[in-house]
């Protein structure tokens, strides 16, 4: 074993090719992580780990959904880690790799094709087609936060399509911030207030959750990347929300200290943070981590006392 503990997210990530965020998000979504812990308690990846994670690299880059690839990837023995997926014969067609083979339904390789083709009018359609037809929640679920985690995955291998991310990245925030623009009137008293964590820039998963909640007819009030913690304390003293949810994308931003500053209210908000980097073993008692978009509006639901 190359560590007497394991290996981190890190040095896995540079092993297997794929972002430490993609591979903290698979763990979450999939169940394929790290089974070791460290003497501290951190959870650690062992070799049969990462090979279970170099067979899912290797099957989605095959063309096969991340789902079904964790699945097979958790499923294989050790004669099927060592040999790796099936490959195809030499007359059978391949599918490209990358994002579009990511894309698991027709809707998001649909997508996926208009952001390679940096056609931002499409993808503008498309999505707000998705969204009238089947609602900010599933829509972010099934076709936007794929595509986007497919591209990320294809940048952190290559470098490249960075330019494919930003278009859509800014299509996707368009539209969430269309439907809450447009949403009907609110029938709470309280809001949600939702920020990013200081120096987080990547917003759209509290852009999504809000736009959600929008649809919902409940107040909120999306302050967006990069908040400092005393700022977001100004705007929850002067708002009194309900609830405030915190996201951190990266570990360089989930900083626990900064969630235990935070001032209280009559009646105090319900503290909510979520993402993947946040130090699930240090935060303070008064924080609840949530998984997904699902879970976080599950919570502030039942804040609400809605079902």
């Amino acid at each position: 074993m190359g560590q007497e503990w394991g290996w981190g997210v890190g040095a896995v990530a540079r092993r297997v090719g794929v972002a430490a965020s993609t591979l903290r998000t698979w763990d979450r979504r999939y169940g394929i992580g790290p089974s070791r812990h460290s003497p501290g308690g951190h959870r650690r990846y062992d070799e049969r780990d990462v090979a279970r994670l170099e067979l899912m690299v290797r099957l989605v880059q095959e063309g096969v959904p991340p789902e079904e690839a964790a699945r097979a990837a958790l499923a294989a023995d050790e004669t099927a880690l060592a040999a790796g997926p099936p490959r195809p014969a030499a007359d059978e067609p391949r599918p490209e790799p990358g994002p579009v083979a990511s894309a698991a339904t027709p809707a998001g390789r649909a997508l996926m094709r208009s952001a390679r083709a940096l056609d931002a009018r499409a993808m503008r359609e498309q999505i707000e087609t998705a969204l009238r037809r089947d609602g900010v929640e599933h829509t972010w679920q099934e076709l936007l936060a794929p595509a986007l985690i497919a591209i990320g995955e294809r940048h952190a291998a290559s470098g490249a399509l960075v330019e494919v991310e930003h278009l859509l990245s800014g299509c996707v925030q368009n539209a969430l911030a269309s439907e809450i623009a447009l949403a009907e009137p609110p029938d709470t008293a309280r809001p949600v207030l939702l920020a990013c964590a200081a120096e987080e820039q990547h917003s759209l998963p509290i852009h999504a959750l809000g736009a959600a909640l929008a649809a919902e007819r409940v107040a909120v009030r999306v302050l967006g990347a990069r908040v400092p913690a005393w700022s977001l304390a100004d705007a929850m003293r002067r708002l009194g929300p309900a609830v405030v949810f915190v996201w951190s994308q990266m570990p360089e931003t989930g900083d626990p200290a900064a969630l235990a500053e935070l001032p209280g209210g009559r009646p105090p908000a319900h503290l909510l943070v979520g993402g993947p980097g946040w130090p699930g073993d240090r935060l303070p008692p008064e924080a609840r981590l949530v998984g997904s978009l699902p879970e976080a509006l599950k919570e502030i639901r039942a804040t609400f006392g809605r079902g």
